[in-house]
């Protein structure tokens, strides 16, 4: 993993993240144009040409997640699910339901709505995947964006992950969903940007994490914060 990015003008998280409660099906909320969007608390992070902001809202199926990146050269070769995408680009969720810092689920997701979903088993040093398990039912979309502005110079990636999908991920989330109001899991989000495309994708590699890791990998559960589901 090369060097985290740190934003000198942003401090740590210290408070939750909310998650809005919502009626409105996946259907309506993959296009990423409900209301709904506008309305949910949205945590922003990374340097400013390729600053990331997440959004996330829930209700008795599932939870929906939004990351809009800012972006004006996107670019992606792998093609197929489970490819390893996280070596080109992507943005990323870890979820904790049991706040263990063990078995828990991690999302990434490409410029051109290619998804790797699997279980993280141990995280770093140790770090331990088992890229078999899969989360049921997942749904995504992926559209065009405007950071700011009215051209398109974004992406925005939209999630629909179902609670049914977390029964396998270990027993204990398996006794966690679906959530109830005022429950509180674990997570972190993140953005891998590789500004020189394939041909050098380690030159100047961004690795932005919402909650800074305090070593060299996304995987360290001590960063991770309150994800709180909410009543209304």
């Amino acid at each position: 993993m090369a060097t985290m990015y740190r934003d000198p003008l942003v401090p740590a998280p210290a408070g939750p993240y909310i998650v809005a409660l919502t009626s409105a099906p996946p259907a309506l909320l993959l296009p990423g144009h409900h209301p709904i969007w506008t309305d949910a608390e949205a945590i922003g992070w990374g340097p400013e040409p390729y600053r990331t902001t997440f959004r996330a809202v829930w209700n008795a199926g599932g939870i929906a997640i939004r990351f809009d990146a800012c972006d004006r050269d996107p670019w992606h070769t792998m093609r197929r699910h489970k490819d390893p995408i996280a070596r080109e680009e992507v943005v990323e969720i870890f979820l904790d339901p049991a706040r263990s810092g063990r078995n828990y689920a991690e999302i990434e997701v490409s410029p051109f709505n290619i998804v790797t979903d699997l279980r993280v088993v141990e995280p770093w040093p140790n770090l331990t995947g088992d890229r078999d398990w899969s989360w049921t039912g997942l749904e995504s979309t992926v559209v065009p964006g405007a950071c700011g502005g009215l051209q398109a110079d974004s992406w925005i990636a939209v999630v629909w992950l179902p609670w049914e999908g977390l029964r396998t991920l270990s027993a204990d989330a398996t006794e966690r969903v679906p959530p109830r109001a005022g429950d509180r899991w674990r997570f972190n989000v993140f953005r891998i940007k590789r500004p020189h495309g394939p041909t050098e994708p380690e030159r100047d590699a961004v690795y932005a994490a919402w909650s800074v890791p305090s070593g060299p990998s996304f995987h360290d559960p001590a960063a991770f914060r309150e994800l709180v589901f909410a009543q209304n």
